[in-house]
């Protein structure tokens, strides 16, 4: 098979692949190049999606610098960045494009028509258009969706059976995110037949934070939900601690923002998704054509709950819901 070499794009968190076999699908001595395109900023210490990323390379046999090479690009939370950096993957000549979250899936994917892109957590892959179906995706994209539209209502369900009586409920998201409105609609009818009054506040930047928070104390909110994107979950520490500070119990849709403090959270296991799309990455790698490799739905979901911040917001969940719980955190 011939392998374009074009560019690749990685955003949100991700890693890059390489396989000991790919001498099949690439020249002789030639290491495999994965580009990363990240809309939000470098972490500071380990990644732990970057980390399940690479450990799902390292089980295919892949070693970061030996028969892989991983080159990573940063928007810093600026979205209008992301053409520029997934163009400069393009020139950069990457084999494979990794893509997490869907400000850099349409980046990856408006970049290149040819580059192989492997996106990670898609929120609604078929009905945005980015592949014609979930059996055959069709055209160089492929990898995982995250089934975000269809959770949205299931966490507002949850939020309001670990608070029973809640009637007000906020939610956080960000227009500047495609997928989102998606999540909204969703949010929204689950809230009309739950009978949950919602009050809908937009944040497009980390200064947003504290005004959207200031507007849910003003207009009594009872409950927080978020609809997560890169944004909110490279802020989860600050979004995490103006709700402590607001003693709002909030319903999160990743692990992340409980394991920093976060009352609750139900949703996919990103990590899992990341060591997943390493096997994508294997398969491309070897001659495999994305538009023929199935795009994967989420098989692992979490409910993650951490009781000693239901205990300091003043909170007794209800033993139903405790039961429902693959972790609780005391």
């Amino acid at each position: 098979m011939r392998l374009t070499t074009v560019g690749i794009i990685v955003t949100f968190t991700l890693a890059l692949l390489a396989v000991p076999h790919a001498s099949k699908a690439q020249p002789p001595g030639r290491v495999p190049r994965i580009g990363m395109l990240w809309f939000g900023s470098p972490v500071v210490g380990p990644s732990p999606h970057l980390e399940a990323f690479r450990q799902g390379l390292r089980e295919l046999g892949y070693t970061e610098g030996q028969n892989i090479v991983i080159e990573t690009r940063h928007a810093a939370m600026r979205p209008a960045l992301l053409p520029d950096l997934a163009a400069n993957l393009v020139l950069s000549k990457v084999d494979v494009i990794v893509a997490a979250g869907d400000p850099a899936i349409y980046a990856a994917r408006h970049a290149t028509s040819t580059i192989p892109i492997v996106m990670v957590a898609g929120a609604d892959p078929v009905g945005s258009g980015l592949v014609a179906s979930l059996a055959r995706p069709g055209g160089n994209l492929t990898g995982s969706s995250a089934l975000s539209p269809e959770l949205s209502g299931k966490r507002l369900q949850l939020l309001t059976e670990a608070l029973p009586g809640v009637s007000r409920v906020a939610v956080l998201w960000n227009p500047a995110d495609p997928a989102k409105a998606l999540d909204v609609r969703e949010t929204q009818a689950a809230g009309q037949a739950l009978g949950v009054q919602l009050q809908l506040l937009e944040v497009r930047g980390p200064e947003e934070f504290e005004s959207a928070f200031a507007a849910m104390t003003r207009d009594r909110a009872e409950a927080l939900i978020t609809l997560g994107d890169p944004l909110t979950v490279s802020h989860r520490m600050r979004i995490v601690d103006l709700a402590a500070k607001s003693r709002l119990p909030t319903m999160y849709d990743v692990r992340e923002f409980v394991e920093a403090g976060g009352l609750m959270a139900y949703g996919p296991s990103l990590a899992d998704l990341f060591r997943r799309a390493a096997a994508y990455v294997d398969k491309i790698l070897k001659g495999g054509k994305p538009g023929t490799l199935p795009v994967e739905q989420p098989m692992k979901f979490e409910l993650i709950i951490d009781l000693k911040t239901a205990r300091a917001l003043g909170l007794t969940l209800p033993q139903s819901v405790l039961f429902l719980a693959d972790q609780v955190i005391q």
